[in-house]
């Protein structure tokens, strides 16, 4: 086993620390799985499944940036590893994670590379139907349930490939994610999802932005959410929205400004008993604190909640580089900087890891 390395850098320097330490080399390989799930959300009908792993690599190779956008003009700076690196000798800790509606791994490769800075693997998917990549669905929209069928089977094809397999310490399994990532973190642990108690809490509180359509799915409104679940085939699969969609193992789950939260059992979320690490910003209107991150808080019964100041939504995404923030949409409004915010995630999240796994 090799030991978990304390991400002491990055929060040191905002304390005024000149120097930084660098931790452990990080690789980056991608794997194809397929499901049919996948193909039900895709807009094409694919059955695959986009799989990206996080992971300390051997000793000596080049890292090379991870960026979004045009080669040459990129909008998003997401952090760097190496591709298809050695993996370091031994068998690491593994983090699973779920990106945000209309979200990517590469996007949160911020986070997922600095975990795996620290020691751990970290297993990453891109979410069909509710991508940045792919056309967004109707179906990616509603059957939220099959991101943490993402997660298992995203686990299961890493435990069996010849590359990844031998370096996965199963015995210590987390699960993170980020806005509707946080939700599908959350039902991975155990929680259970009840789309009727989503529906009365948006019928009595339609102003709430929880019930608004996203910037990314601007058709995906409620109301035509709730005629696309009244169709005979989404209908039929949401008979199973409730089942058990626990992935066994986890101990432990981390989520950053969690969304939908509305939308799982109440009953779920007071009986969870996995350790709960919840962090938010309390300027944001995308998935507000009271209806969603505070909400869990209250309910989990072994949460803890980290609240941060002047924080919103997507401060949690990549770094926008300096063309970024001239013409990205998802760039313009910071009251902090990205890299104080991400410096305290990645803090908070390798300390709660480190306790618990």
């Amino acid at each position: 086993m090799t030991p978990r390395t304390p991400f002491i850098a990055l929060a040191a320097a905002w304390l005024g620390v000149c120097t930084v330490a660098h931790a452990g080399t990080v690789g980056e390989i991608h794997r194809v799985a397929h499901t049919p799930s996948a193909a039900i959300r895709d807009a094409k009908h694919s059955d695959a499944l986009r799989i990206t792993v996080w992971y300390p690599a051997a000793a000596g190779v080049a890292e090379t940036p991870l960026q979004i956008g045009p080669p040459e003009h990129p909008l998003f700076d997401a952090g760097h590893a190496a591709a298809d690196a050695p993996f370091a000798p031994g068998r690491h800790p593994v983090i699973l994670f779920s990106h945000g509606f209309g979200g990517s791994a590469r996007m949160m490769a911020w986070f997922g590379t600095a975990l795996a800075r620290a020691g751990d693997v970290v297993i990453a998917v891109d979410h069909p139907g509710t991508n940045g990549r792919d056309p967004m669905t109707m179906a990616g929209g509603l059957l939220v349930w099959d991101r943490a069928v993402d997660l298992r089977v995203a686990l299961d094809t890493a435990e069996t490939d010849a590359q990844i397999g031998p370096h996965l310490d199963r015995r210590r399994l987390g699960v993170a994610g980020f806005s509707m990532g946080g939700f599908a973190a959350l039902v991975s642990a155990g929680a259970r999802v009840d789309i009727d108690h989503i529906i009365r809490f948006c019928r009595a509180h339609a102003a709430d932005a929880t019930c608004a359509a996203q910037a990314e799915a601007p058709d995906q409104t409620m109301a035509a959410r709730e005629q696309a679940l009244k169709t005979p085939a989404m209908a039929a699969l949401a008979k199973h929205a409730g089942d058990d969609y626990a992935i066994p193992g986890i101990r432990a789950v981390f989520v950053m400004a969690p969304g939908g939260i509305e939308a799982l059992a109440p009953r779920s979320l007071r009986t969870l008993n996995t350790p709960t690490s919840i962090l938010l910003g309390d300027a944001d209107p995308v998935a507000p604190p009271a209806s969603n991150g505070k909400l869990a808080a209250a309910s989990l019964p072994h949460a803890t909640l980290k609240i941060l100041h002047g924080v919103g939504h997507y401060d949690f995404l990549a770094d926008c580089t300096a063309l970024g923030r001239q013409q990205e949409s998802l760039c313009q409004h910071f009251r902090i900087p990205q890299q104080r915010s991400h410096a305290t995630a990645i803090a908070t999240a390798e300390a709660f890891f480190a306790s618990h796994l």
